[in-house]
């Protein structure tokens, strides 16, 4: 009896401790069940930049990265409520989707360029159409390849005091049109340095002259294609007249809005335009533009270095490619001009006369054998029908009577 009382109070002991441990292990997965709840929602409830602020617009705010650099923190307020993020009411944590308080979560980034590169993305919530030209860039193509220095969205667009570079038509603004060079001298610092010297760089970075072109009127914006291939080069005459036919901007400095007609109606062009248009990617040996002119070195026509106006110059390049060409070889080149009574007077009377001379010689013989053929068609198809010529009939004169007698 005495057995059987402890038996059943040990098996109710151990009923209750098992009831205790389940009540426990229940109320901890409700509670990690909450927990859950609250982070999950916890990125709906946006923090104010002013929470971010409060830390990252101190002065010398930075971090020690784990690879050795310090990357710097401090964000400016008031630049950032001036770019063109902050006056559009972007937050923080538009970008920085990652980070939901404080502490921010562990850092993963070792260099300040592998921030870079993990927030970079963040740009294609709100500008999806730029991100996918990207995708197809030359940038995009080498940072694929494994050159993490290839430019990213925020090595061009400085994305906490970026401000409106376009107006509302989409055209670039002046201002920031002048930036172009500089922007990209950030990588291309030894180009740069090249087209400040150039008749193009001298007048955008000296004179702030809007005209001239820039890094990305050549060479695009998003889409960056690799300017060595074949592709590109057979191009070029295209890429060039973009400017070199505008009227309203030649017309300013006296050149020639022709240079595209007239090399395309040479040997030259004529090749390159068909190979352009029939095989785009196969190279040809025939000159471009930048053969001639050079290509982030392009030089006023009078420089006396490198200038085409002066003959020795231009015979130097000609000599490029026609190393037996003598002092009066390039006197046949018209500086794509087109003759006329200002300029290349002798060509253009010459001109006048054979657009007189050859017609007055051709229209005459056309005329003559158009006759020609009409009568030989004439007398084919109407030949006329022979006249019939009628015999005279001879009368015999009858014989006198004295006269037979006589034979009688």
């Amino acid at each position: 009896m005495r057995l059987r009382s402890l038996l059943f109070i040990t098996g109710l002991a151990i009923c209750f401790v098992s009831f205790g441990f389940a009540v426990s292990e229940a109320s901890a997965g409700s509670s990690q069940g909450v927990e859950a709840v609250v982070r999950s929602s916890a990125p709906l409830q946006q923090v104010d930049d002013s929470t971010c602020l409060a830390c990252h617009d101190k002065e010398g705010f930075s971090v020690k990265l784990d690879g050795g650099e310090t990357l710097p923190l401090t964000i400016s307020s008031e630049a950032f409520a001036k770019g063109i993020h902050g006056s559009n009411g972007l937050t923080c944590v538009t970008c920085h989707t990652d980070i939901e308080g404080f502490p921010h979560p562990e850092r993963t980034t070792e260099t300040i360029r592998d921030v870079k590169l993990k927030y970079y993305t963040s740009c294609e919530q709100c500008h999806a159409e730029q991100f996918d030209k990207t995708l197809d860039s030359v940038h995009q193509k080498a940072l694929a390849g494994g050159n993490k220095n290839a430019a990213v969205c925020a090595d061009c667009h400085n994305p906490h005091t970026q401000k409106r570079i376009t107006g509302h038509s989409g055209t670039l603004l002046p201002d920031a049109r002048l930036a172009v060079p500089e922007t990209c001298a950030q990588c291309h610092s030894e180009i740069y340095e090249t087209y400040k010297k150039s008749v193009h760089g001298k007048a955008l970075t000296e004179e702030k002259n809007a005209d001239v072109p820039t890094c990305i009127d050549c060479h695009g914006v998003h889409s960056i294609q690799d300017p060595t291939t074949a592709t590109f080069r057979n191009s070029t005459p295209y890429l060039c007249a973009k400017c070199h036919t505008d009227k309203a901007i030649m017309d300013k400095y006296g050149l020639s809005t022709e240079v595209l007609n007239t090399y395309v109606s040479d040997f030259h062009g004529t090749t390159v335009v068909l190979f352009d248009k029939t095989f785009p990617d196969q190279p040809t040996n025939k000159p471009v533009c930048t053969d001639c002119h050079g290509f982030h070195d392009v030089a006023r026509g009078d420089d006396p270095e490198k200038g085409l106006h002066v003959r020795e110059n231009l015979l130097a390049r000609c000599q490029t490619c026609h190393p037996d060409a003598t002092a009066n070889f390039p006197d046949s080149w018209l500086s794509h001009y087109i003759p006329s009574p200002e300029k290349y007077v002798a060509v253009y009377y010459i001109n006048l006369f054979y657009k007189f001379f050859i017609p007055a010689v051709l229209i005459p013989m056309l005329i003559l054998v158009v006759m020609d053929f009409s009568r030989m068609m004439i007398n084919r198809f109407l030949k006329p029908k022979p006249v019939e010529v009628k015999k005279p009939q001879i009368k015999k004169k009858s014989k006198p009577a004295d006269e037979e007698s006589r034979h009688d």
